[in-house]
């Protein structure tokens, strides 16, 4: 079966059907950049625009880069604050002509995508899947259940907050070479490491393309370390699980 999911971003919007008998894509992604600002109305013409592409008229998981319980948005640190208490499923929908919309948070459902497919599978301890982009998002899973909306990215970290210092925004904002950024990801790991003691970090977002330019970099860590599998794919497909599940329940899925 194929549903369509669709991630949300800092800088981009991508989305695509989903295969999920394979956990994969069914076409092609395709991607359009954030408006910015990033006000809901603006984003939701983007979402349009990517749905459209593909002709896409059944049911539709979306990623939104803050906390989300229901469908309503609780915090927005790398979009627009007039995002804060809207309804971003109804507002979807009416942009989308109607279609089922189901909105949870971004590392959540890529946390989600890895656990079921990708390099948390078959785990039972407690797997921390993070997302390194603009920010950086968190899932934390125990036993394969997901404990939403951590965002740990907001951690304080040597007097900042975690993601303004390793955030892979961060590391090109100030021109950091592997080596130092890798660094500063280690301090953060060795952080979440002291505080939950996983088993396993799944690293994910556009620069698990690169793990094997930092990972080697990285030291000192108990737990595993392991790029995540979907790569930046993970989200669409987490989202497009999102909205199979609550497809099949009759309403959409709780955050």
């Amino acid at each position: 079966m194929n549903v369509f999911g669709v991630d949300i971003g800092g800088s981009g919007i991508k989305g695509a059907p989903v295969d999920l008998a394979r956990g994969d894509l069914a076409e092609p992604r395709h991607k359009v950049l954030t408006p910015h600002p990033a006000a809901p109305e603006g984003v939701a013409d983007r979402v349009a625009e990517v749905v459209s592409h593909f002709g896409w008229s059944g049911p539709i998981g979306v990623t939104f880069p803050g906390v989300v319980t229901g469908s309503t948005i609780q915090t927005a640190a790398n979009v627009d604050k007039s995002w804060i208490g809207v309804d971003a499923a109804a507002l979807l929908a009416d942009r989308l002509g109607g279609v089922p919309v189901t909105v949870l948070n971004d590392a959540d459902a890529a946390g989600v995508a890895e656990v079921q497919f990708g390099a948390g599978r078959d785990r039972k301890g407690l797997v921390a899947v993070l997302t390194f982009g603009t920010g950086i998002g968190s899932a934390l899973f125990t036993g394969g259940r997901l404990v939403p909306n951590t965002e740990l990215g907001h951690l304080e970290l040597h007097g900042h907050e975690a993601e303004k210092r390793a955030s892979t925004k961060a590391k090109e904002d100030k021109d950091l070479s592997w080596e130092e950024w890798a660094h500063r990801v280690q301090k953060y790991l060795a952080h979440l490491e002291m505080l939950f003691s996983p088993e396993l970090f799944v690293i994910g977002g556009g620069v698990s393309r690169k793990a094997d330019k930092f990972l080697p970099l990285i030291h000192g860590i108990r737990a595993e370390v392991v790029p995540a599998q979907l790569q930046n794919n993970a989200g669409i497909v987490g989202a497009a699980m999102a909205a199979a599940a609550a497809a099949q329940d009759g309403g959409p899925v709780q955050r």
